[in-house]
């Protein structure tokens, strides 16, 4: 018998000034510890509304997880990897890479970032990026390769329509109300516009459901669930590590300039889906 899933928190991240100046919030969705997030390291909600032709943003260093971005307004990214509204990419950090987010004119976007930890033994493979684009996103199946066992569902729900998601029992999983209010579990606690709710945890390989009901207004929710890996990492800026010699060394790479851009990778390592 499947395990009925509930939501055992609710937390309201408060949105702050971002690091791209004026017109820049950002929404720091994850407020738990990484033991209890695994493997979930960070998600940030951004919204830029960019008034001027000054460039903002620019090329700066990621290694030891991927990055895992949604777009979910306007456009980002240069000509090597430009994503829209309803992109998908993957980009495994790994032993570590140089990208660039630089936007040089007026823009208004929203995207949603998630820092994914690698497994312990593929900590430092070979940076690779997957995109894909929303016109080739088909229903619930995804060719994109992951080291961890990831899903990640854009539900858009009318009012007070219902829906059962299956999710391995075992993924850690939380939800991130974009608009409109949805309803959890058996016992219908309520989760509203820019509040997470994390599930409640179980062992082993069971299968468990989770019952959304969308709010008078509708619901628009973002799910994310994945496989906890198990393993304590460190962080410190731009890197994750095992142990804090793996963040020295990457700072030390960065800065003399060994890490690739990876606009400049091999084409096996730019995956277009």
């Amino acid at each position: 018998m499947s395990i009925k899933r509930k939501i055992v928190s609710i937390q309201s991240p408060p949105a702050q000034q971002g690091f791209l100046g004026a017109g820049h919030t950002a929404r720091a969705v994850i407020q738990r510890s990484f033991s209890e997030s695994d493997p979930f390291i960070l998600l940030m909600d951004d919204v830029l509304d960019k008034q001027d032709d000054d460039p903002a943003g620019g090329p700066h260093p990621h290694g030891g997880f991927e990055t895992v971005t949604l777009v979910l307004e306007g456009e980002i990214g240069d000509q090597a990897s430009k994503m829209k509204a309803g992109d998908f990419q993957v980009m495994t950090a790994g032993s570590g890479i140089i990208h660039a987010e630089t936007i040089e004119k007026k823009a208004r976007m929203r995207i949603l970032q998630l820092w994914l930890t690698l497994p312990k033994e593929q900590r430092w493979v070979k940076p690779r990026v997957q995109d894909l684009p929303w016109k080739n996103v088909a229903g619930v199946s995804s060719p994109v390769s992951n080291y961890v066992p990831l899903v990640v569902a854009d539900i858009r729900m009318k009012p007070n329509v219902a829906t059962i998601q299956h999710i391995p029992a075992s993924f850690t999983v939380f939800l991130y109300v974009l608009e409109g209010s949805v309803a959890t579990g058996e016992d219908n606690q309520v989760i509203s516009q820019h509040a997470v709710g994390w599930l409640d945890k179980y062992p082993g390989k069971a299968s468990s459901e989770l019952q959304l009901t969308a709010g008078p207004s509708g619901a628009r929710v973002i799910l994310y669930a994945a496989q906890p890996q198990g393993d304590p990492v460190i962080s410190r800026g731009p890197f994750i590590g095992d142990q804090q010699a793996d963040i020295t060394r990457l700072y030390n790479e960065y800065s003399q300039g060994k890490m690739q851009n990876i606009a400049s990778v091999a084409g096996s390592q730019r995956i277009k889906l």
